[in-house]
């Protein structure tokens, strides 16, 4: 089969860092950097010498203190079924803390087919500060819909672009556990035919990368 040289418009996407960026999911500065400090709880102690009551500065517990490995948060299965002919380990994205936010991404084109997927962890410092950067990125990207029995609460938004008459279509997914957040985002294009996957392929796609990269969070966590 002849090579076949990648449109300008997409020829970008095949380098992880740049379409971070292009995304708005830049991790050290888009919607999902924590930019909150742990919550207090307020519990009495005795002080002996006033016997008034001071509250304590002993920070508020979290589910989630490490992101779990990235390029280990979906089966061998589901990556050949979802990137054919993408190279399973994938490859992790450098961030500047590793404990808190991790992405790794997968990208491949077989023939014609071109297919990308990113699994994103952010672990923020409270089941509150989560809950923020959830309602305000959800917020941003409305038009998508609820994903019922998928963490805490998940959210699912499918666009297509057109680009020099080419079309791609990109599934995103974003969950909120406990402190935790999961982005995925997976897209598609088919460069003979200049046509998309259709909505139904890549929202199914990313919400079953989803429930596998919850489930890794999960299994983190139990260990």
């Amino acid at each position: 089969m002849r090579s076949l040289p990648l449109p300008l418009a997409l020829t970008a996407r095949l380098s992880p860092v740049v379409v971070l960026a292009a995304m708005g999911w830049a991790l050290t500065s888009g919607p999902f950097a924590a930019t909150t400090t742990a919550d207090h709880k307020a519990t009495p102690e005795s002080d002996s010498s006033s016997g008034t009551s001071a509250p304590s500065t002993a920070p508020v517990a979290k589910a989630y203190s490490t992101s779990p490995a990235p390029c280990g948060s979906v089966t061998a299965a589901t990556l050949k079924s979802l990137v054919p002919g993408a190279k399973t380990a994938g490859k992790e994205i450098p961030s500047t803390d590793t404990k808190v936010r991790r992405t790794c991404s997968w990208n491949a084109l077989k023939g014609y087919d071109y297919r990308w997927l990113d699994v994103s962890y952010e672990i923020t410092e409270s089941d509150e500060a989560a809950k923020k950067s959830y309602t305000e990125t959800t917020t941003e990207k409305s038009g998508g819909g609820v994903v019922p029995g998928l963490g805490d609460s998940a959210y699912s938004i499918v666009n297509l672009t057109t680009e020099d008459k080419q079309q791609t279509r990109e599934g995103t997914v974003v969950v909120r556990a406990g402190n935790a957040l999961v982005t995925i985002t997976y897209n598609g294009s088919d460069f003979e035919n200049k046509k998309a996957p259709s909505t139904d392929v890549i929202n199914k796609g990313a919400i079953k990368a989803a429930k596998e990269a919850v489930t890794a969070l999960e299994g983190a966590k139990a260990s």
